[in-house]
C-alpha cells in the first residue's frame, strides 16, 4: 500500500522530534516489556524460584530483536497484545518458555513499562523547556529596557519593557520546570502486584511467604531505575496519575498558547514578528502577507493538548472497581499524542523565542499615540506645582485630552495632546517641559531592574543547574 494511500499522523509526519518520536515507538514499549520480564525472572530465581541460567541467557540476548510479524500473527490468532509477545518472546527464547510472565498479569508489563515512558517523556520535554528559556533569555536580556505599551483588558495601559514582557513567559515555564520536577521525581512504578493487586499469585509461587513477595517488588522496582512503587493498586496503576502528568503537559501547552498568543498580537501590532524566511510564502494569494504561522501552530495544538488533560479525568473516572478495559483504546492515543504535540509544540516555541524580531519604530510610534495621556497624571501635577488650581488643571487637561483622541480617530497624524496644552495659556506649563516630562523611560518603573532580577536569580542558577542535554532513549535499552 502506497504511503500516500492510508492516514499517518501529522504529530509523527511533521511536527514531533525524532527523540518523542523514538520514545513512543513500538521498538521502545515493547523492548521495556521484555526486559520487565527478564528483571522479574531475575529477582524471583534470586529469590528462591528454580528457573535455569540459559533460561534468563536465553531471554536477555533477546530483549531487543523482536520479530513484529510473528507477534502480529500471535495476536491475530489469541486477539490478546500481551500473550501476543509472551509467546513470541518464549519462541526466541525457548528454555524460558515456562518462566515468561511468572505469577504477573498483564499490566505488570503494560503498567510498568507505560510509567517508565511517562518520566521519560517528562525529562525529554523538560529538556526543550530550558532550551525555550535560553531563548527568551537572551532575548530579554537585549530588550530589557526598551519602553513598550503595557495592556489591560487588551486596552493600553501603563508601560512595561519588551525584556519584561519575555520575563513573564520565562515565569510560567519555569513553574512548569517545577511541576515536571516534581512528577519526575515522585513518579511511582506500579510494581509487582498481581491479577488485582492483591499480590496472591506472588505469594503462592513462594509458598506464603509476605516477606519474599515484598523484597520482590522492591528489587524489580529498583532494578527498573524507580525509586518506590504505589503501595496499592488495582489491576492497573491508578488512572489518576495519568490525568496528573497531563495536567503538568497540559499547562505546558498552555504556556506555550500564551507566549504564541502575544506574539500573534504584537505581530498584528507590527511591533515584533517571528522568524520570517527568506523564500516563506505567506498567502498562496495575498503575497505580501507575513502571517504568524509558527505562534498560530503552537496555539492549534496547544489547544489539542489542553483538552487531553480533561480526557484522562474522565477515563479515571470510569475505571470501575479494579479496573475496566474502556481506558486502554483512550490511552493508546491520548498520552502518546499529548506528549508528541507538546514536544511540537516547545521545538516551535524554541525556534520562535530565537529569532523574535523587534521592531523598535513602530513601538515607538505607537507610544507616542499614547504616551501623552498616561502622562496627564504627572502633567496635573506639574500645572499645580505652577501654581494652578488642581481641579481647574484637572478639566483643562480632560478636554483636550478628549479633543486629541477624537482627532486620532478622525485621521490626524500624531497625538498632539501637549501642543493643545501648551497652547493654553490656563493650563500654565509649556510644551518644551511638558516634552522633558514625557519621557517613555520614566514610566517603566522598575521594569528593567526586575528582568535583571530575575535573570540573575532565578533564570541563571536554574540554566546553571540543567545543563544542555537531549534525554538519549538509549538508556531505555540497557
Amino acid at each position: 500500500m502506497s504511503p500516500h494511500s492510508r492516514y499517518v499522523s501529522p504529530l509523527g509526519e511533521r511536527y514531533a522530534s525524532a527523540a518523542m518520536l523514538e520514545l513512543w515507538s513500538p521498538q521502545i514499549r515493547y523492548g521495556l516489556w521484555r526486559r520487565l520480564w527478564v528483571t522479574l525472572a531475575e529477582k524471583q530465581r534470586e529469590l528462591g524460584v528454580p528457573i535455569p541460567d540459559d533460561a534468563i541467557a536465553q531471554m536477555r540476548a533477546h530483549v531487543d530483536d523482536i520479530d513484529f510479524d510473528k507477534v502480529a500473527a500471535y495476536e491475530r490468532r489469541f486477539r490478546h497484545d500481551v500473550m501476543a509477545h509472551v509467546h513470541a518472546f518464549a519462541d526466541a527464547a525457548p528454555a524460558a518458555r515456562p518462566f515468561i510472565h511468572l505469577g504477573a498479569t498483564s499490566a505488570f508489563v503494560t503498567d510498568n513499562a507505560d510509567l517508565i515512558i511517562l518520566r521519560r517523556g517528562l525529562e525529554l520535554l523538560r529538556a526543550k523547556i530550558v532550551d525555550v528559556i535560553r531563548a527568551l533569555a537572551t532575548f530579554a536580556r537585549a530588550w530589557r529596557d526598551e519602553p513598550t505599551l503595557a495592556y489591560t483588558h487588551l486596552q493600553p495601559a501603563q508601560l512595561t519593557t519588551v525584556g519584561k514582557r519575555a520575563s513573564l513567559w520565562m515565569q510560567d515555564l519555569v513553574l512548569d520546570l517545577a511541576d515536571i520536577e516534581y512528577r519526575v521525581q515522585s513518579l511511582p512504578l506500579r510494581g509487582v502486584k498481581g491479577t488485582t493487586g492483591t499480590q496472591a499469585s506472588f505469594l503462592e509461587l513462594f509458598d506464603g511467604d509476605h516477606a519474599r513477595v515484598r523484597r520482590l517488588e522492591e528489587l524489580v522496582v529498583a532494578a527498573m531505575g524507580f525509586e518506590r512503587a504505589l503501595p496499592v493498586t488495582g489491576q492497573t496503576y491508578t488512572r489518576k496519575i495519568d490525568a496528573q502528568i497531563l495536567g503538568v503537559v497540559a499547562g505546558i501547552a498552555a504556556s506555550a498558547a500564551k507566549f504564541a498568543s502575544d506574539v500573534r498580537m504584537l505581530q498584528s501590532f507590527g511591533e515584533i514578528e517571528e522568524p520570517f524566511e527568506a523564500e516563506q510564502v505567506g498567502s498562496s494569494a495575498m503575497a505580501y502577507k507575513r502571517n504568524p504561522m509558527r505562534s498560530e501552530r503552537i496555539s492549534g495544538l496547544a489547544r489539542f493538548v489542553i483538552t487531553m488533560e480533561e480526557n484522562a479525568n474522565h477515563t479515571h473516572s470510569v475505571q470501575y472497581f479494579e479496573r475496566t478495559l474502556d481506558d486502554s483504546s483512550n490511552r493508546r492515543l491520548v498520552l502518546p499524542e499529548s506528549f508528541l504535540a507538546t514536544d511540537a509544540i516547545l521545538v516551535l516555541m524554541a525556534n520562535v523565542a530565537g529569532g523574535l524580531e523587534v521592531r523598535t519604530a513602530r513601538i515607538r510610534k505607537r507610544l507616542a499615540e499614547e504616551l501623552p495621556f498616561m502622562a496627564t497624571e504627572k502633567l496635573l501635577v506639574r500645572a499645580v506645582r505652577g501654581g494652578g488650581d488642581r481641579q481647574a488643571a484637572h478639566e483643562i487637561i480632560r478636554k483636550h485630552s478628549l479633543a486629541a483622541a477624537q482627532a486620532m480617530k478622525e485621521g490626524a497624524a500624531e497625538n498632539d495632546l501637549l501642543e493643545r496644552l501648551g497652547a493654553d495659556r490656563s493650563f500654565g506649563v509649556s510644551v518644551t517641559e511638558m516634552r522633558d516630562i514625557v519621557d517613555a523611560r520614566e514610566f517603566v518603573g522598575r521594569a528593567p531592574e526586575q528582568v535583571d532580577d530575575f535573570l540573575n536569580h532565578v533564570i541563571e542558577p536554574l540554566l546553571a543547574g540543567v545543563p544542555i542535554i537531549e534525554v538519549d532513549t538509549e538508556l531505555l535499552r540497557v
